[in-house]
Order: structure tokens, then C-alpha cells, then sequence
């Protein structure tokens, strides 16, 4: 091979490892960014999207014209679990609640965990498919104990649901819900429904569930 041959075979060699290279680090940060993305919308614990993934996905529900509603669901009786099992233990029910509501057919479309032991369901369809889920997921959560291999736990749960009224904003949605599944706590009931019409009963105005539970 003749000198001048070689050394284009050189530089072409030395280019082509070097696109190589660039590919690979393009790759590894575009891998980097889809984490980040994935890490941004979604629980550490559960695996499931989280409040902001949930927020974006009412936002874009109250902009088409299609019905849906929204579940909220706490469960009763948890920092118990924390405090005699461990929190590793709190996480593993954590865990298997949010699988057996990802589990749930029909119309939901999304079950995120929002934060401590409180999940929830964005369900389409009209009142009575809302109100369908919102007893499903109450079942559901409940039907069985957590196998934590040493310990079995029971679980139980408050359900608060609403449905979508006209014009109605995403934190109204989570406020009526939140409002709900308040009243199902107190009340024992297992699951209580509101419209996201319906008149503030119960806590103030802006009031958190977890908020009413330190004051208690």
C-alpha cells in the first residue's frame, strides 16, 4: 500500500472512531436525560408518577371534552406500620398498594402516588364510572394482606372521588377529592363522593387532609 493510500486509510480510521466516540457519549446523554425525564414525573418508592405527572395529566384532561374524574386514596392507620415494622417495611406496602392500583382495568388512565401514604386515580368517564373505580380501588387495596415474609399487614383505606364539572381547574378536582376522602375517614365510611360543584363541608377552604391529621 502506497504511503499516500495509507494515510487517508489512517485518517479515515481515526474519523470513524472518533464518530464512534461522539456516538456513544451522544447516547449515554440522551439515556441520561430519559432518567432525569422519568425521575422528574415519577415516585422513588412505588415506581408510579407522581404529583407533577399527575397535575400535567388533569391539566391536559380539563382541555378536551371528554368526562373523567378524580380518586384520591389514603390509607388508614399506616404510621403504625412505620413505627413498630420500619419504614422499609412501610415501603414495601407502599409499594404493593400502588402495584394493585396500577393493576386496576376500566377507565383508568392514570395512578400516581402523590406523597406520605396518599394515592390517586384519574378515571374517564362519567359520575357513575368514577364512583365505580373509587369503590374498586377500596377493594382492591383492601381485599388481601401485605405479605412482608415475617409479617402479613392488613390494609385499609379512605376513598374520596369527584368528578369534573365544566370549566373546573385541577386543584379544585384535588381539593373536592381530598375533601371526600376526608369524610370517608371520619365517617368510617370507606368511600364518599363529591361533585366538583358541590359546597366546601367539612375542613376550611385549602385544608389538607395531612394538614387535619397534625391537628388532631
Amino acid at each position: 500500500m502506497s504511503p499516500i493510500l495509507t494515510s487517508i486509510v489512517t485518517a479515515a480510521g481515526g474519523i470513524l472512531a472518533g464518530l464512534a466516540l461522539a456516538a456513544a457519549l451522544l447516547w449515554r446523554q440522551q439515556q441520561a436525560l430519559t432518567r432525569a425525564r422519568y425521575a422528574a414525573d415519577h415516585d422513588d418508592t412505588t415506581g408510579l408518577p407522581n404529583r407533577r405527572a399527575l397535575l400535567a395529566a388533569l391539566t391536559r384532561a380539563t382541555r378536551t371534552d371528554g368526562p373523567f374524574g378524580l380518586v384520591l386514596l389514603d390509607l388508614d392507620g399506616f404510621k403504625a406500620v412505620n413505627d413498630t415494622l420500619g419504614h422499609e417495611a412501610g415501603n414495601d406496602v407502599l409499594t404493593e398498594v400502588g402495584r394493585r392500583l396500577a393493576a386496576l382495568r376500566g377507565p383508568v388512565r392514570l395512578a400516581a402516588r402523590l406523597s406520605g401514604d396518599e394515592f390517586a386515580l384519574l378515571v374517564t368517564g362519567g359520575p357513575d364510572d368514577v364512583a365505580a373505580t373509587a369503590r374498586a380501588a377500596w377493594r382492591a387495596v383492601g381485599r388481601h394482606p401485605v405479605d412482608l415474609g415475617t409479617h402479613a399487614v392488613a390494609v385499609r383505606s379512605s376513598v374520596g372521588y369527584t368528578s369534573a364539572a365544566l370549566g373546573v381547574s385541577p386543584r379544585t378536582l384535588l381539593h373536592q377529592a381530598d375533601i371526600a376522602m376526608y369524610q370517608a375517614k371520619q365517617t368510617g365510611a370507606g368511600v364518599h363522593g363529591a361533585t366538583a360543584t358541590t359546597g366546601h363541608t367539612g375542613p376550611p377552604p385549602g385544608a389538607r387532609l395531612r394538614d387535619l391529621r397534625r391537628r388532631r
